[in-house]
């Protein structure tokens, strides 16, 4: 339980709710939830997320954010905090220790494909989109993908944008950052809006996601939404109860985390009526195109339609801060770790996470080329490893673990006082939704992994 103490806090009550926002805003919003909700059927799907957003994702949400601002300190230390003055085992901090080191992996693989979006980004700017059919796209990504050296300059350069952040610190790094990034991404997407609205496909667009078609209701697509329901809000990765720790003590968690997972739900839609519009405007692409959608079908549309090129590089631009929001909210937890505990140096911590995060995303790098064969484990790359490690198993872990840890071990009387803004009927909801409607969900996440 040794550590420095932590003083900083946000110097905004609302620099939570864009922190946690630019946390949760990332590659799931903008590329993963609308070809997912392509996969599945559209309104039937898009009415599913939105339930298990507010049943398992908001409560879980509340918990960590509880854990971090009670223990004011790193998600480990933050842990043992509530399992001390709960008088049960300090071996609780797992949970912050399986946060942590969650955070420390997805950020080795997560800024690969945020290159990604920086060479598209480039090539967007450059107009590289201009008369793109879908064969000059597929051969496109597939020359980026088999190219080990350019994946590699591309996640050198993104893995550098996040510690020239997070170096800086909590005040001067993290809510210089956020403050800046966050309103400039709600003004790329409102743009991006307004010109599917105008040059796509708005009607049929609207029709697809909000639709509501009772055959498309599914077991499979149930467990998808529940699945990125509680993906999408970076629960169970440290960097919630991180920033839960930099809160004001005089601000309410409940509206703040309703806040957050309200402008992460709408990022997500709004993302999704910006992008289906542009396919269906252009013969030739479908909204179920899979993982594609955003690297091989979105450079096809703007290359071919009216001042495309433009609109083309503002999309890449948005979804490259919405990456490196995420970024930043996964090396922070990792560092303030090595700062509070050991007392090392902000930068020396963040060279030497943010190095051996890059590292191990070479793997990555080498198994879409060099290492494509190599399957060390269940038949799977380094990249498919690490993901699915991550996503299936170790998330849902950390949130189900969570979930127990604050709904069944932790002290009533000392969640009260920190959710004392909330009222008597919204604590006692919060609780019981936690308690017994989070870990069967959690459960079910983890069960369907090992099924699938």
């Amino acid at each position: 339980m040794e550590r420095i103490k932590q003083h900083a806090i946000w110097g905004h009550k609302g620099t939570f709710v864009l922190a946690a926002t630019g946390s949760a805003v990332g590659l799931g919003n903008i590329w993963k939830f609308p070809y997912i909700t392509g996969e599945n059927g559209g309104g039937a799907f898009v009415l599913m997320y939105l339930v298990f957003i507010a049943l398992i994702g908001v409560p879980v949400m509340i918990a960590e954010v509880t854990l971090g601002r009670h223990g004011r300190a790193n998600p480990v230390a933050s842990v043992q905090k509530m399992a001390q003055q709960s008088r049960v085992s300090l071996g609780w901090g797992a949970i912050g220790w399986l946060g942590v080191t969650t955070a420390f992996l997805i950020l080795s693989y997560y800024s690969v494909i945020a290159g990604w979006a920086l060479d598209y980004m480039s090539t967007a700017i450059q107009g590289g989109f201009s008369g793109w059919d879908g064969e000059q796209a597929s051969a496109a990504f597939e020359a980026l993908q088999a190219d080990p050296w350019r994946l590699m300059i591309w996640q050198t350069l993104f893995i550098g944008m996040t510690v020239l952040v997070v170096a800086f610190g909590v005040i001067r790094g993290l809510e210089t950052a956020v403050r800046v990034l966050m309103p400039l991404l709600f003004l790329l997407l409102l743009l991006l809006l307004m010109y599917a609205a105008v040059a796509g496909e708005f009607a049929r667009g609207l029709s697809f996601m909000f639709s509501f078609n009772p055959g498309d209701l599914s077991w499979e697509a149930a467990s998808v939404a529940l699945g990125h329901a509680f993906f999408t809000l970076s629960l169970a990765m440290g960097a919630i109860m991180a920033y839960g720790s930099y809160m004001p003590g005089r601000a309410s968690i409940g509206k703040m985390v309703l806040t957050v997972a309200f402008l992460d739900t709408l990022v997500a839609l709004v993302a999704g009526l910006a992008m289906f519009p542009i396919v269906f405007a252009t013969p030739g692409l479908s909204p179920s195109e899979g993982p594609g959608l955003m690297f091989v079908s979105l450079p096809v549309a703007f290359g071919n339609m009216p001042v495309g090129v433009l609109f083309g590089a503002a999309f890449f631009i948005l979804v490259t801060l919405a990456a490196w929001s995420s970024t930043i909210s996964l090396l922070e937890p990792c560092v303030a770790y090595l700062t509070e505990r050991f007392g090392w140096r902000r930068l020396s911590a963040n060279v030497v996470i943010a190095g051996s995060a890059w590292l191990l995303g070479i793997g990555s790098v080498l198994s879409f080329n060099l290492w494509k064969e190599v399957k060390p484990l269940l038949g799977l790359t380094v990249f498919g490893l690490l993901d699915s490690a991550t996503q299936q198993v170790m998330l849902p872990l950390g949130g189900l673990a969570m979930a127990v840890f604050v709904g069944w071990i932790a002290k009533r009387e000392v969640l009260r006082r920190e959710l004392r803004q909330e009222s008597d009927g919204q604590f006692a909801l919060w609780l019981l939704l936690l308690k017994y409607v989070c870990p069967p969900a959690l459960l079910l996440i983890l069960a369907g992994s090992f099924w699938a």
